[in-house]
């Protein structure tokens, strides 16, 4: 057995083109939320915010100044991107508890 077919029989074992499209998919889908929170929701959360720059936005325990603004934006794009994961993983799940009845 050449290298070439080992190489193509391990790409079909292991479903790495599957793989790489769903890389590429999260990867994309991870921008897109990115977007939304960066220019629909934080602008929202800047107007509540004193001064209105959210990511300037610090915490001061004495001598120590938490830049807590860039951290509030990412744990809001986390759980955006772990809220649509969980929602996918339930549909996909339903329907194949489905289809196996």
């Amino acid at each position: 057995m050449g290298f070439v077919s080992e190489f193509l029989d391990f790409l079909k074992k292991y479903q790495v083109v599957g793989l790489a499209v769903a890389f590429i998919m999260g990867a994309a889908a991870g921008k897109l939320v990115t977007a939304l929170v960066n220019d629909l929701i934080m602008p929202i959360v800047a107007v509540l915010t004193p001064g209105g720059d959210w990511k300037a936005a610090t915490l001061a325990l004495g001598p120590f100044k938490f830049l807590v603004g860039d951290l509030a934006g990412a744990l809001i794009d986390f759980l955006m991107v772990a809220g649509v994961v969980f929602l996918i993983v339930k549909i996909i799940m339903r329907e194949d508890a489905t289809l196996k009845r």
